[in-house]
C-alpha cells in the first residue's frame, strides 16, 4: 500500500543564523518620533504628557507641555502656553487657566482659556468659561456663564475676578461721613 519512492531523497534541514535578528540592527538608528496631531488636535509643537485613568492629584498643577488628563484633579491647574485636554474618564474640580482647553469628560470649576475652550459631545462643564472663542457641541453639557473676551490679556483679568478680593477697611473720614443710625 505504502512505498518508499526510489530516487526521492528527503529535504535537508535549514541552516539558522546563529546571530538573533534583533541583535542584527542594534546599531541602526530609531526613526524620530511622529510629530502628528496633538491634544485637541493641533500639531504638536512641544512634548504631551497623559495622566491615566487611575491617577489621581489633589493641589497645584503646572506645566510647559500640552496635557491630556483621563485621570482625577482637585485644586488649580496653570498651563498658560498650553493645551489642556480633559478626557472622557477625566473629572476635574479645578480653577482651570490654559492656552487651549478642551473638555470630553467632567470639569466643574471655573475655565479661562487665552484662544479657545471647546465642550466636547460627551463633555460636561459646570462653572464659569472666559476665553475669545468657546464652541459647546450638541449634546454637550453646560452649567454657567460665558464671557467671551477679545484679548488674551483678559485672561489674567478673568482670574483675577475669579479669586474674590479681601473686603477693605473704611477708610476713618468715609466713616465720619456716615450718619449713625443707632442712638442711645
Amino acid at each position: 500500500m505504502f512505498r518508499k519512492s526510489d530516487g526521492v531523497k528527503p529535504a535537508e534541514p535549514v541552516q539558522r543564523d546563529p546571530v538573533p535578528p534583533a541583535a542584527k540592527y542594534a546599531d541602526v538608528p530609531l526613526p524620530p518620533p511622529h510629530a502628528g496631531p496633538g491634544p485637541g488636535g493641533n500639531v504638536a509643537t512641544g512634548s504631551s504628557v497623559s495622566i491615566g485613568k487611575t491617577v489621581s492629584i489633589t493641589g497645584q498643577l503646572s506645566g510647559s507641555e500640552d496635557l491630556t488628563l483621563d485621570g482625577q484633579v482637585e485644586g488649580r491647574i496653570d498651563l498658560p502656553q498650553n493645551v489642556l485636554t480633559v478626557g472622557v474618564s477625566g473629572r476635574i474640580k479645578a480653577e482651570i487657566f490654559a492656552k487651549v482647553v478642551v473638555v470630553h469628560g467632567h470639569v466643574t470649576g471655573n475655565i479661562a482659556a487665552a484662544e479657545r475652550i471647546e465642550i466636547r459631545e460627551s463633555g460636561q462643564v459646570q462653572g464659569d468659561i472666559v476665553a475669545p472663542r468657546i464652541a459647546i457641541a450638541d449634546g454637550a453639557q453646560f452649567k454657567g456663564s460665558i464671557d467671551m473676551q477679545r484679548t488674551p490679556a483678559a485672561v489674567p483679568a478673568a482670574a483675577a475676578a475669579a479669586t474674590p478680593a479681601p473686603a477693605a477697611p473704611a477708610s476713618p473720614a468715609k466713616a465720619a461721613e456716615k450718619p449713625s443710625t443707632a442712638q442711645a
